[in-house]
């Protein structure tokens, strides 16, 4: 068994997440959730996997290289126009075989649902919230047609984007570029597709996302140190990296601290919080269901909540990240939504600094002093 992995995409409505790396490559746990993807798949026993690449390829193919260090074989087809998901399928019908499954590169799912696929299937999940997905029409557990993004209601099934294909799917591809119009007109062709319910899934398509796929991506039960904890608690489900130190009076309580970390005295990490690697944070924090990237600076008496900050920032003394219930407009639709701050990388922020909720902050900006900033700010501004 094969499984062609479609990874090839920038992920736009992940802004500015993805300026300078695909979605797939987002890191949640402390991994890319496309390596979720390949320890799924692996556990599922399929290890033959073709990895469907395009947007900053480069990324993801140095990062994987030939899959040895999962323990499986990856091969590479190349999307040069991301133009949709059948065209990306078709650029890998040389490296695969009759029977194969079909996943996308920036969900976490479990091996579980993969092993219950069958051969023509669709996997779906029950979901209220059908809008920004394509939904099944199903009578009797048999496919009768994929509708793209209803503006009325058809079904609660959306369509995970995992499914297992034979060979003869190439043969309808033709010059439709979406994998579920191929699906509709083989089903016009006689074609049965059967569907199969999805356990865990979720996907990354807005910057709070990456929230909800972390605590998804954290699954994991006890505690792990490999550095050094100086007379703190540690409480709950926590990993804490290699060389990594917990000062005095720290609370630590499920979560991930990665590798060369300093946590200063007295701060509180917990709630589904994960921390990369060469992380420096302050005495006096508080950090509460937040994602922070490598290489950043948090500065003493800061407050961070329902926040993502990506790699390289640097955030001086009692930065706060306010979370409340935001309206954040993303591609001219406004979300109603509790978060915090979204932070891309290489930031500078100074001192005193307050992030109202909801707002986007883009990479490489500076942010004087003492600032109350909220909204969209584009990539490589100045906040003076």
């Amino acid at each position: 068994m094969q499984a062609v992995v479609l990874a090839a995409g920038e992920g736009q409505r992940l802004r500015p997440f993805t300026v300078n790396k695909p979605k797939v490559m987002i890191k949640v746990g402390n991994r890319p959730v496309l390596e979720y993807v390949i320890e799924s798949l692996r556990n599922a026993g399929i290890r033959d996997i073709v990895m469907v690449v395009g947007y900053r390829r480069s990324r993801v193919m140095d990062y994987f290289g030939d899959g040895s260090r999962w323990n499986v074989k990856i091969e590479y087809a190349i999307q040069e126009k991301q133009l949709g998901t059948a065209h990306a399928l078709k650029q890998a019908e040389s490296l695969v075989e009759d029977d194969f499954v079909v996943v996308s590169g920036d969900n976490i799912f479990d091996s579980e649902t993969v092993k219950k696929l069958e051969k023509w299937s669709v996997a779906f999940k029950r979901s209220e919230e059908v809008s920004k997905y394509g939904v099944l029409d199903v009578v009797e557990n048999r496919v009768k047609r994929v509708i793209e993004k209803p503006e009325k209601p058809v079904s609660g099934l959306i369509n995970t984007g995992m499914y297992r294909f034979g060979g003869e799917i190439f043969d309808f591809i033709a010059d439709i570029t979406d994998i579920p119009s191929v699906i509709n007109r083989m089903i016009e062709a006689g074609y049965e597709f059967l569907a199969v319910e999805a356990g865990k899934w979720l996907d990354i398509v807005y910057p709070w996302d990456i929230l909800k796929i972390n605590e998804i991506a954290m699954d994991f039960r006890g505690v792990t140190v490999s550095g050094r904890v100086e007379n703190a608690e540690i409480v709950g489900n926590v990993s804490i990296g290699s060389n990594s130190v917990i000062k005095h009076g720290a609370f630590v309580k499920d979560a991930v601290i990665g590798r060369n970390c300093e946590v200063g005295q007295n701060t509180v990490i917990k709630g589904r919080t994960s921390i990369g690697d060469n992380v420096r944070i302050g005495a006096l924090c508080y950090i509460e269901n937040s994602v922070i990237g490598d290489n950043v600076v948090i500065g003493p008496h800061s407050y961070i909540k329902d926040s993502v900050i990506d790699s390289g920032c640097v955030l001086k003394a009692k930065f706060t990240a306010i979370s409340d219930q935001a309206a954040i407009i993303v591609d001219g639709e406004v979300h109603h939504i509790r978060a915090g701050a979204f932070i891309g990388e290489n930031c500078s922020v100074g001192g005193n600094v307050v992030i109202e909720a909801g707002s986007i902050i883009g990479n490489s900006s500076k942010i004087s002093s003492g600032k109350v900033v909220s909204g969209k700010i584009p990539d490589d501004s100045m906040v003076v």
